[in-house]
């Protein structure tokens, strides 16, 4: 399979970009050298490898959910600036 002109402006076209009719026959190239590549890639033999959306093993790392002591609701309110019915007084932002 090869891109024309005719493909090049049609795909122009529909990502709604103006490609300049002297930029056109590097654009064909461009996406040809794209094709041919996937090509060659098709060629290879994966045969026993997992699909994967990654190049790399990865895993998420993530602690234990462990409660733990945290602050009192006093020790937080000492660096509240005001106080407004046991909890932090803001300046309001919507009229």
């Amino acid at each position: 399979m090869s891109v024309t002109v005719n493909d090049v402006k049609h795909i122009a076209n529909l990502c709604r970009l103006n490609v300049p009719d002297d930029e056109m026959d590097k654009f064909v190239e461009q996406f040809n050298q794209i094709l041919n590549y996937a090509e060659i890639l098709k060629k290879v033999d994966t045969t026993g490898i997992e699909p994967s959306p990654y190049v790399l093993p990865i895993s998420n790392v993530l602690r234990e959910d462990v409660p733990v002591q945290s602050l009192s609701h006093e020790e937080a309110m000492k660096n509240a600036p005001e106080e407004y019915e046991g909890g932090f007084k803001v300046p309001r932002v919507i009229e």
